[in-house]
């Protein structure tokens, strides 16, 4: 790449949403730079960006990739963001570490689900924004239509800083704003173009929106702005000047028409992103904490301190493990090592690729803006700092959304079952919206992840990869039992063999708690008819027996158990024989006290906007959810609501398709509640059908 300097890079995230043409962007650049001889195509799956092969099987951007070419002796690294809901990960964490966000808009379907949170994730870590309008040679697109729709769905900030030239199929070229210059293309995919003037029928509507810029564009210089207001005509160079204060301060958010696909307008996004969008010098200190707990500001200075951020981890078939990092300050040589701050580990390094989709090139120093991947980083993971022995701040770790569906995994063989660990521990480093544990209550084990089509790729990678076949289903609901009323049974234990026996008695009443408040035991043995000694084995065999309840084997709860009477054997009671009767006498009681089966119940909050308002509560209704409230926040209102687990498993999937994607839930524990009686006799006659095909099948 050369001798690079900070002032020089540019570190760019291409957002939008899924099918807006990210990727295809991304081939025009790279074409139009002279890196490839033609573009890829999606379709056809050699499009530089979109490598893995999941990826070209599905046709759809899973992973942020890192693209690295130059353009006007700048160096630009461009994070090609996933545009679907299931890998919002990526997204999230490329825009963490980029200093400025291009957004696309398809000039056709107008503002969708991940544009909105796109443009929510560059306002959460305040980067500059540009808008590419993009399939303007499409029919039915419209430029005007998409921009009123950015300024009403996203922002006001949003002005033109090109103009389109014709509609649809005519659509030929852009003129820009300040200027007036237009620059018209053959519109076939070639990056051949002509300057030109600006067309005469263009004249009214560019005076329009060129007075709107400029007077955006003073607010950030006072002097500027005196001068405009008294009449005086400013200088191109100084409002070039005010621009670039405008957008990094995000007064001004530009949008600018094109077509990827096309090759229209390109060029002028490219000279945009090299001449108006900030350097890793322009942008304000990173936060981090130090040793003490405190927070420090770090500055994009390359002569301090090296200091990084992991930000995203790839396995490579070839490589093995790659480690993506962000430059934040100083600098770095391949003759230093590396230190996992986080995990107070050095390591040495290898090599430091600059990467170009799946193709890296190695470079001996990085420095304040790179990003680059490190091979064979042992101990680092995602947000985790790696800097220079003698840093003691971290970055704050990148915050992921937390899973939204969650599937039961059985390996298909025994193979598959002792390869399972190695594969869950790789997909995991790889992939932090993914969770994996093992429910101790129902015994099953749990991937988790943002949603179906998130958990089929997973699913996918880890048998292509590592060989290991995984048959899935919902999850098994922890129900509980319980009982309604009061009731005494006997529980007897005798048996004669020969030689000592085994002989224990025990009376037992059982009374129904309040919920929450667990297994309570109570002594009231009086007179010594059950011997001191004896009585904790009652304990301990009524509280296993407990585990698994009369209904349906699920753990009883919410009940006190009085021990009160009963009798022994001087010679064949034992501990053991008490913790037996006391057990059949647990389970006799239990049948005779009313059991009733209980649900897990939670607390659940919805977030939509307020178009879906009435068919999120009629479809919460449905799955016995109780509406405790609503409110607004923002643009969206937030339902809050109570709903059994056992309706909850798929609501991920169904609620995005109501909302089209725009609705988000959260979900906690909230309390126990009895099953409808209708329901109840369903789960127990299921659950007594499963344990008789496993007795029939010898499991």
């Amino acid at each position: 790449m050369g001798a690079r300097k900070p002032e020089d890079t540019r570190t760019i995230a291409i957002a939008a949403h899924g099918g807006a043409g990210k990727t295809s962007l991304v081939e025009a650049m790279l074409y139009d730079v002279n890196v490839i001889s033609r573009m890829g195509r999606i379709e056809e799956g050699n499009t530089v960006s979109d490598f893995d092969p999941e990826e070209q099987k599905r046709q759809i951007s899973i992973n942020t990739s890192i693209v690295t070419f130059d353009y006007k002796d700048k160096t630009f690294f461009i994070l090609d963001t996933p545009g679907y809901a299931d890998f919002v990960g990526d997204l999230r964490s490329g825009m963490r570490v980029a200093d400025s966000a291009v957004i696309l808009v398809s000039g056709v379907d107008g503002v969708e689900v991940q544009t909105e949170k796109a443009f929510d994730f560059a306002d959460d870590f305040s980067i500059p924004v540009v808008f590419f309008v993009n399939k303007l040679d499409r029919d039915n697109s419209d430029y005007n239509a998409i921009l009123k729709e950015i300024r009403q769905v996203l922002t006001d900030r949003a002005i033109s800083l090109y103009l389109p030239i014709g509609k649809e199929s005519n659509f030929k070229g852009v003129v820009n704003v300040l200027t007036g210059k237009a620059y018209l293309y053959k519109g076939d995919g070639s990056k051949d173009y002509e300057e030109t003037s600006f067309p005469a029928e263009l004249e009214e509507e560019l005076a329009l929106e060129r007075e709107a810029l400029i007077e955006r564009i003073v607010e950030v210089d006072d002097d500027l702005m005196m001068r405009y207001l008294e009449g005086e005509e400013l200088k191109e160079e100084e409002l070039i000047v005010a621009l670039k204060k405008a957008i990094l301060d995000r007064i001004v958010m530009p949008v600018l028409p094109g077509s990827a696909i096309a090759n229209v307008g390109i060029f002028q996004l490219l000279d945009v992103m090299s001449d108006v969008l900030p350097s890793p010098l322009d942008m304000f200190p990173r936060k981090a904490i130090n040793g003490e707990g405190e927070e420090v500001e770090v500055k994009p200075d390359p002569d301090g301190k090296f200091s990084s951020l992991c930000f995203k981890v790839m396995v490579d078939p070839y490589v093995g493990k790659l480690s993506f990092v962000r430059v934040f300050s100083g600098t770095l040589t391949l003759d230093q090592s590396v230190y996992v701050v986080n995990k107070k580990t050095e390591e040495r390094i290898g090599s430091l690729r600059f990467m170009r989709g799946k193709d890296g090139k190695d470079v001996k120093e990085i420095t304040v803006g790179d990003i680059v991947a490190i091979p064979k980083l042992q101990t680092a993971t995602v947000g985790d700092t790696i800097a220079v022995k003698g840093v003691d701040f971290v970055f704050p770790p990148i915050q992921f959304p937390d899973p939204v569906y969650s599937l039961a995994i059985v390996p298909k063989s025994r193979a598959d079952e002792d390869k399972l660990s190695n594969a869950i521990h790789r997909i995991l480093e790889e992939d932090p919206t993914l969770r994996y544990e093992k429910n101790a209550e129902t015994g099953d084990h749990l991937l988790s992840g943002m949603g179906d089509l998130h958990l089929d790729i997973v699913l996918s990678r880890i048998k292509e990869r590592y060989g290991v076949e995984l048959e899935t289903r919902l999850p098994k609901v922890p129900y509980r039992e319980t009982i309604r009323k009061p009731a005494k049974a006997q529980g007897r234990y005798k048996k004669q063999t020969g030689g000592r026996g085994q002989y224990g008695d025990v009376w037992l009443e059982l009374q129904p708690l309040e919920r929450g408040a667990g297994v309570e035991f109570e002594d009231r043995i009086v007179g010594g008819v059950v011997p001191k000694q004896y009585v904790p084995a009652v304990e301990k065999g009524l509280r296993e027996a407990a585990q698994k309840g009369v209904l349906a084997g699920y753990p009883a709860i919410d009940f006190k158990a009085i021990l009160y009477d009963g009798s022994y054997h001087e010679v064949d009671s034992s501990e053991m024989a008490f913790k037996i009767a006391a057990s059949m006498g647990f389970k006799k009681c239990f049948v005779e006290a009313s059991p009733v089966l209980l649900e897990p119940i939670m607390n659940v909050e919805v977030v939509v906007p307020e178009e879906y308002l009435g068919d999120v509560m009629g479809d919460l209704n449905s799955r016995r959810g109780r509406i405790m409230g609503i409110e607004g926040r923002g643009r969206f209102q937030v339902v809050k609501a109570q709903v059994p687990l056992a309706e909850m498993f798929r609501y991920a999937i169904v609620l995005r398709s109501m909302t089209s994607g725009r609705g988000s839930f959260s979900m906690e524990f909230s309390h126990y509640e009895e099953v409808p009686q209708d329901l109840s006799k369903k789960i127990i006659a299921q659950v007594q059908a499963e344990a008789e095909g496993e007795a029939a099948s010898g499991k």
